[in-house]
C-alpha cells in the first residue's frame, strides 16, 4: 500500500502536496517523495523516512511550480532501499515522473520484455519502474512533439493491455500535464477533486477523499476502473475509460484496516462500513450466547482502527466501552528487524495497558484482523499481566489465509496464525480464552451496503479468490519464497538497518 497525490493548479503546488502526504502517511512510512514541474524543468525531493523528515526548507523552496505530484511508499514489491522512493523518473519521450500503488503480478515477464524487445532497461527492483517504462515506450511509440488527449489515453490502454495485476497511479509530463490512471478492476483506491481559485479551477487526485478535504478540494467522483484522468497544464481536465473490459472490485481490506476512517472510497465511507462491522460482529456473538447469555464485562479496542467497530459491538451486546490501551504517539518508529523477538519488544514499547480497566474483569478485545497473532497474543498477555479474569478477542475481520498479491506485502502462508488452523487452535495458539472472527459475507455486506452497485470485491487475503485471473500456484510460490521471514532476513539491510517489513510488522498498534 503506499498513498498517491497529484495536483494541477493556479498557485504553487508544492505546500500542498507536503500537507497531503501527510495527511496520506498511514499509507506508507518507509518514503516519501514530491516532484514538481516549473518552466519546463522538473524539482525532485524524494528520500526514506517520514514526510517531516524528507522534506526541509531547503527542500520546499526548491520545489517550485504549479503541477506536482507525490508519493509515500511502503514497500511491497522489491525492498525498502532509498533508491526505490517514488516517484521514478525516465527523461523519454518529454520527461515523466510516476507514482505508484498496488503490484503488476506479471512484473517479471514485463521487465524481460522491456528489455528485450523496448530496449529499456530497469534499475530496481521495484515493480513501479517497470510501469513507468511500460507507459513510456507506449507514449514515444506514438512519436508526438506534444501529446494531445488522444495519445495520452492510447498510451495508457497499451499500459492497460500489457500490465496485470493492481496499479493506481499518477504521473507528470514536463510542460504538459498531469495523469491518473487505474487498473481494469479497480482494485487500489485512486478519487479527484477540484477547487475554484479567483484565477480559475484546479485539479487533485488522491488515493483517499481525506486528502481531499484537508486541502479544502471538492471530491468530484473515484476515477473509474480503466479510466484515465489527463489534466493539461492549461488546467482542463479529459477522461476516458481505455481497458477493452473493466469490472469494480475494490480491495475490501481498505475498509477493513488500510484507510483512514473519514475517508469515502468507492461511494462506500469506510467509517459507516467499520460501525456496520462492528454490528455484523455483535450479531455473530450474540448467536453463540442466546439470550445474551455471555460473561463480558467490558468492550475494550485494540487502537487505532478497530475503535470505529468496537463502540457498536459493545452497544449491541450491551455493556461497557473502555479504553484501555494508552499508545505512545512520541515513541520514533523501531526499525524493525524480520526476527519474530523484535517485533514482540516492539508491541511494549508502543502499547501500555491501563490495569483498572482490566483487573477482574471478563474482557472482549477488538481488533481489526489477526494476520501472524504475534502481536494478538503479546496484547493478549499483557490484558492478562493487568489482572483481566478472562479474555476474549474478536475479528472484524475474518481469518487471514492467504497473501495479498495486490499491493499488501503480507507474509508468507505458512506464517499465517489461520494457516491450516481451526478458530479453536488458534485461540489456543495467541492465549484466548475464545474467539471469534466476522464472517466473510457478513464483511463483504457492511461495504456492499454503502454502495449497491459494486457486485464483486477483492477478498483474496480471505477466500484466495484473485479477480485478475493470472494468479496461480506457482506464482503464490514465488511470492511465498519471497516473503517469508528466512527470505527477509537474508536480504541486505538499507542505510537504517531494517529488512523489508511485512503488514504484521506496520499494524496501527504495533
Amino acid at each position: 500500500m503506499c498513498g498517491l497525490v497529484g495536483i494541477v493548479g493556479r498557485y504553487a503546488v508544492n505546500q500542498r502536496l507536503y500537507d497531503a502526504l501527510t495527511v496520506l502517511q498511514h499509507r506508507g512510512q518507509d518514503a516519501a517523495g514530491i516532484v514538481t514541474s516549473h518552466q519546463g524543468r522538473l524539482n525532485m525531493r524524494k528520500a526514506n523516512g517520514l514526510v517531516r523528515d524528507v522534506f526541509r526548507l531547503n527542500h520546499m523552496q526548491r520545489l517550485t511550480g504549479n503541477l506536482g505530484i507525490g508519493h509515500v511508499r511502503y514497500p511491497t514489491a522489491g525492498s525498502a532501499s532509498s533508491a526505490e522512493a517514488q516517484p521514478m523518473y525516465v527523461n523519454s519521450p518529454y520527461g515523466i515522473t510516476l507514482a505508484h500503488n498496488g503490484n503488476l503480478t506479471n512484473a517479471e515477464s514485463l521487465k524481460q520484455d522491456l528489455f528485450k524487445a523496448d530496449l529499456r532497461h530497469i534499475n530496481t527492483e521495484s515493480d513501479s519502474e517497470i510501469l513507468l517504462n511500460v507507459f513510456a515506450h507506449e507514449l514515444g511509440r506514438l512519436h508526438r512533439h506534444s501529446p494531445d488527449p488522444e495519445d495520452i489515453f492510447a498510451a495508457v490502454a497499451g499500459v492497460h493491455a500489457r500490465c496485470k495485476g493492481a496499479y493506481a497511479a499518477v504521473a507528470l509530463l514536463v510542460g504538459h500535464g498531469v495523469l491518473a490512471f487505474r487498473d481494469p478492476f479497480g482494485i487500489r483506491p485512486l478519487v479527484f477533486g477540484k477547487r475554484e481559485t479567483d484565477l480559475g479551477t484546479e485539479y487533485m487526485i488522491a488515493s483517499e477523499s481525506v486528502a481531499l478535504d484537508v486541502l479544502d478540494f471538492t471530491l468530484v467522483r473515484d476515477v473509474m476502473p480503466g479510466e484515465a484522468i489527463w489534466i493539461d497544464e492549461r488546467g482542463e481536465l479529459h477522461s476516458r475509460i481505455c481497458a477493452e473490459q473493466t469490472q469494480l472490485a475494490p480491495c475490501i481490506f481498505e475498509h477493513v484496516y488500510l484507510a483512514r476512517p473519514d475517508s469515502i472510497m468507492d461511494d462506500i465511507s469506510v467509517y459507516k462500513a467499520r460501525l456496520r462491522m462492528g454490528e455484523k460482529l455483535a450479531e455473530r456473538i450474540l448467536t453463540q450466547f442466546p439470550g445474551n447469555d455471555h460473561d463480558i464485562d467490558v468492550v475494550i479496542p485494540i487502537p487505532e482502527t478497530s475503535r470505529t467497530a468496537a463502540l457498536p459491538l459493545a452497544h449491541q451486546l450491551d455493556v461497557k466501552y473502555r479504553e484501555g490501551f494508552v499508545k505512545n504517539r512520541y515513541i520514533g518508529r523501531t526499525f524493525i528487524m524480520p526476527g519474530q523477538s523484535e517485533r514482540q519488544k516492539s508491541v511494549r514499547q508502543k502499547l501500555n495497558a491501563i490495569d483498572l480497566e482490566f483487573r477482574g474483569k471478563n474482557v472482549l478485545l477488538v481488533d481489526d484482523s489477526i494476520v501472524r497473532g504475534t502481536t494478538s497474543r503479546q496484547i493478549i498477555e499483557m490484558a492478562r499481566e493487568a489482572g483481566a479474569r478472562k479474555v476474549y478477542l474478536a475479528s472484524a475481520a475474518p481469518p487471514v489465509r492467504y497473501p495479498n498479491v495486490y499491493g499488501i506485502d503480507m507474509p508468507a502462508a505458512s506464517e499465517f496464525v489461520a494457516h491450516a488452523r481451526s478458530d479453536d487452535e488458534i485461540a489456543a495458539r495467541i492465549g484466548a480464552d475464545w474467539l471469534v472472527y466476522q464472517q466473510l459475507d457478513d464483511l463483504i455486506s457492511c461495504s456492499a451496503e454503502g454502495n449497491a452497485s459494486i457486485r464483486q470485491f477483492e477478498c483474496s487475503v480471505f477466500d484466495g479468490v484473485y479477480v485478475t485471473g493470472d494468479v496461480d500456484a506457482e506464482y503464490l510460490q514465488r511470492i511465498s519464497d519471497s516473503r517469508n521471514d528466512a527470505a527477509k532476513s537474508r536480504r541486505e539491510p538499507n542505510e537504517h538497518g531494517e529488512g523489508e517489513r511485512a503488514l504484521s510488522d506496520l499494524h496501527d498498534h504495533v
